[in-house]
């Protein structure tokens, strides 16, 4: 099938002369509309995640490169977003959330329409890039205006809806991508976002205006943040075949990151937010978050690998394979969210990590050739329903341990973690297919995932129960 041709992306909306929202929140209809741009728009950026690693063995044959180097079409989409998080978050700050939102959603599906007319895997990582850049206004000020949009008395629910968008959008991603590949060519994973963002876009005239500050941003903060990440990716992709200069680029990195903190460490609102993490609560469930999503990462890309080279499987098969896990996810993460009014937030996310860690270790370490479809179906609901019962008290630890002035700076950390573990479980496929063959490599990094998912249910309990619970407005229904 051939490739869609690129489209324009459409203008961005003008604004309603509607006032500024109220403090606790928008009145009905125009929060349904505020509420439908909002998840719309994560439910796009967080879905070109992981939508296109399904087609990784494609990509890699149709445009004559390596599985190491195809893992880039990943990598420089989650690079790019984790690098503009935080930036993104003190624009909001600054000129309002609710442009800085419409901005960077116009951007992606600009980006978009590159990648679904890439001729070749440069052009293809240097879309994914720009769409990257896009997806990180998007995320941490999408946070910030959910605070804006349902009263003080729902907002327990919206965060609610808001992490299972989240964890249901990153899980789906696969099976969605695979489902799109039986009618249509690879550059249509891409294609798609075309109508569905002009859609989107058109609701974003519903957000609420929330006053931008006019603090000034800082340059050199930005920039220290940009080579932190940028440098430390970089090191840790040529480490194997360059160790010299991979070892240079992270020593880089440390410099940057010390001279971040050590520039951020006075100011009152931070570009990373010191200020929230000397919070115990939210400083574990930050680290937590990392080592599961690094997890979470790591096994969305290697088991496409694993299903296709390792046990013979069609591009179908990977996708219904693998649609277990975001089914679990949504099925678990509300439940989750109920039982965490009544349990300690530290129990749930070590249980759920927990079984995470048991459904990637069963699918690692048992033999599968035989049953394919009962194993690695049973599995992957173990490790989603797992990942569900993390997420969402997790995050919603997360959010509300953070004042609503904050609102950005909680969401770009947020976001900063999600992203720094799945651009981390990236990085270690990268890694491992350099040192072995594909199925090997695969095994191994679904054994390794486990690991970090384990690593997440041990520093959950180091949360303090009584602190986490306490922090939590209700979310009843």
């Amino acid at each position: 099938m051939s490739s869609p041709v690129a489209a324009a992306s459409p203008a961005l909306p003008p604004a309603p002369s509607a006032a500024p929202a109220p403090a606790d929140g928008l009145p009905t209809p125009r929060r349904w509309v505020a509420m439908a741009a909002l998840l719309g728009g994560i439910v796009l950026v967080v879905l070109d995640m992981t939508i296109a690693n399904v087609a990784l063995p494609l990509i890699a044959q149709t445009l004559h490169a390596t599985p190491a180097q195809a893992v880039w079409v990943a990598t420089a989409y989650q690079l790019a977003v984790v690098m503009c998080l935080l930036p993104a978050a003190a624009l909001g700050e600054r000129v309002g959330y609710h442009r800085v939102f419409a901005g960077g959603l116009a951007l992606f599906i600009a980006a978009s329409a590159l990648c679904a007319s890439a001729p070749s895997l440069p052009w293809l990582v240097a879309g994914r890039c720009l769409q990257g850049l896009g997806s990180g206004a998007v995320m941490p000020v999408g946070l910030a205006l959910l605070r804006f949009t349902y009263p003080r008395r729902l907002l327990g629910q919206a965060i609610a809806w808001n992490a299972l968008t989240v964890a249901a959008a990153s899980a789906a991603g696969p099976a969605a991508g695979a489902a799109l590949l039986t009618v249509a060519s690879w550059p249509w994973l891409f294609a798609i976002n075309l109508p569905l963002g002009a859609l989107v876009l058109a609701a974003c005239a519903g957000l609420p205006r929330v006053p931008g500050t006019h603090r000034p941003l800082d340059v050199g903060s930005i920039a220290l943040n940009a080579g932190l990440f940028a440098s430390f990716v970089l090191g840790c992709d040529w480490l194997m075949d360059r160790p010299a200069q991979g070892a240079a680029l992270l020593a880089l990195a440390l410099v940057c990151g010390v001279g971040l903190v050590r520039r951020e460490l006075p100011r009152a609102a931070p570009l990373i937010p010191l200020d929230l993490l000397r919070s115990h609560p939210f400083r574990i469930s930050i680290l937590a978050s990392v080592c599961c999503f690094t997890g979470q990462m790591g096994a969305t890309v290697a088991m496409p690998f694993y299903l296709q080279q390792g046990l013979g499987q069609s591009t179908l098969a990977t996708g219904l394979l693998m649609t277990p896990w975001p089914l679990a996810v949504m099925l678990a993460a509300p439940l989750a969210g109920r039982l965490s009014d009544r349990l300690p937030t530290a129990w749930l996310c070590a249980g759920g990590g927990a079984v995470l860690a048991l459904g990637l270790a069963l699918c690692a370490a048992v033999p599968l050739q035989d049953h394919p479809w009962l194993g690695v179906g049973l599995f992957t609901a173990l490790a989603g329903a797992g990942f569900g019962f993390f997420q969402t008290p997790n995050n919603r630890n997360m959010l509300l341990n953070a004042p609503q002035e904050r609102s950005g700076a909680a969401g770009g950390a947020q976001g900063t973690a999600r992203l720094t573990g799945q651009t981390l479980g990236s990085l270690m496929m990268g890694m491992l297919f350099h040192a072995l063959p594909a199925g090997p490599a695969a095994r191994w990094g679904l054994a390794a995932s486990a690991v970090l998912a384990l690593a997440a249910a041990g520093i959950s309990l180091l949360r303090s129960p009584g602190r986490g619970a306490a922090t939590a407005p209700s979310m009843g229904a």
